[in-house]
């Protein structure tokens, strides 16, 4: 008698199979109440506002955030950039075409597009340096697209599906504004192939650069095209 209760002693220590099914079909986590969706977190697009300080024809800084913030979908001359102006009328006097400063133009048009304004940047990406690149407004107005009405900016790709930006670009080179009244070297070629790279840059390190650039981009090369080979007859 003494063995069977011990027997029975032990078979109650045992875990019940229908217990350990259930904790094996209903594990804790899985227990607990699902989140809904209206209560996940949402992760917002960083915005920044307020005083800015222009740094070139597409970049911004924010002192207040001590944050550097790009322009979104267009590009601009870098800094030390030069481009030529294609209307060399006396050659006799003038040996070389004049050299126009894109680069400092398109910063000098930014900042009157901006003046004393505050600034609303709202990041929709960031750069292969990790610069944010943004949407930015001054006084409700896109401000690439006040730089690509006047020609100091261009859109960044061809592909790009901001048919807004694409139609500023387009009138603005078929009004020859800005840098489309120019010979300039695709941006991105420049930044690739210019050594000296400081506001000390000469003229002819860009004319030479132009010569041998591998990509037209502004109208003045195709008009260049067009020119009868002779005009002495």
């Amino acid at each position: 008698m003494k063995r069977y209760l011990l027997a029975a002693a032990a078979l109650a220590t045992i875990p019940h199979a229908a217990t350990a099914a259930d904790l094996i079909r209903t594990p804790a986590a899985a227990a607990r109440p699902s989140q809904r969706l209206s209560e996940a977190p949402i992760y917002q697009k960083p915005v920044y506002k307020g005083q800015v300080a222009v740094m070139d024809g597409r970049t911004l800084w924010y002192p207040q955030y001590a944050q550097r913030v790009r322009l979104v979908d267009i590009d601009a001359c870098e800094l030390p950039q030069w481009a030529i102006d294609p209307k060399w009328v006396d050659r006799e006097r003038q040996k070389a075409p004049s050299p126009v400063p894109c680069g400092p133009l398109a910063k000098a048009w930014l900042k009157r597009t901006i003046g004393n304004k505050p600034v609303e940047c709202t990041v929709v990406a960031y750069g292969k340096d990790g610069i944010p690149q943004a949407r930015c407004t001054s006084g409700g107005r896109d401000i690439a697209v006040e730089m690509l009405r006047v020609g100091w900016a261009r859109v960044a790709s061809p592909y790009s599906y901001n048919g807004q930006y694409l139609a500023y670009q387009q009138h603005a080179m078929a009004a020859r504004y800005g840098m489309w009244a120019t010979y300039v070297l695709d941006m991105n070629e420049w930044r690739r192939k210019a050594v000296d790279k400081t506001l000390g840059r000469q003229p002819i390190a860009d004319f030479n650069l132009l010569v041998e650039r591998e990509s037209e981009i502004s109208p003045p090369f195709i008009d260049a095209r067009k020119k009868p080979k002779r005009t002495d007859r």
